[in-house]
């Protein structure tokens, strides 16, 4: 995560094993720092919504996504097996890095509406 809270990726794309969990809880709570990817376990999760994630409907409801002038996606390792990106296309990875690793409780956004008011 950068300082101003949104993701930035890691390249290459880093495998973790016990020596990274080891290196990262070394530094605090992984969770505040990093996102990790695994893939959607569907109706396995609370934010299912039957059709697809709501994480990504919830965004998007909050956020006008920005697309490059190019129309390029920035580079992403999961792309291919992204559950947001399959669901919602180029709009999902627009707004895919203000979805931060942990606020506390059980949410996975903080709404950056209140931020602007």
């Amino acid at each position: 995560m950068t300082q101003d809270g949104t993701l930035a990726y890691v390249q290459p794309p880093t495998r973790v094993d016990a020596g990274f969990v080891a290196r990262a809880k070394g530094m605090g709570r992984p969770e505040s720092r990093f996102r990790f990817s695994v893939p959607c376990i569907e109706a396995g999760c609370p934010q299912w919504t039957g059709k697809g994630c709501a994480v990504v409907d919830k965004v998007l409801e909050e956020e006008t996504p920005v697309i490059t002038e190019s129309g390029r996606l920035p580079r992403c390792a999961i792309r291919s097996t992204c559950r947001w990106f399959s669901q919602r296309g180029a709009a999902a990875c627009a707004v895919c890095p203000l979805v931060v690793a942990d606020i506390g409780g059980t949410e996975t956004y903080q709404s950056t509406l209140a931020a602007r008011t």
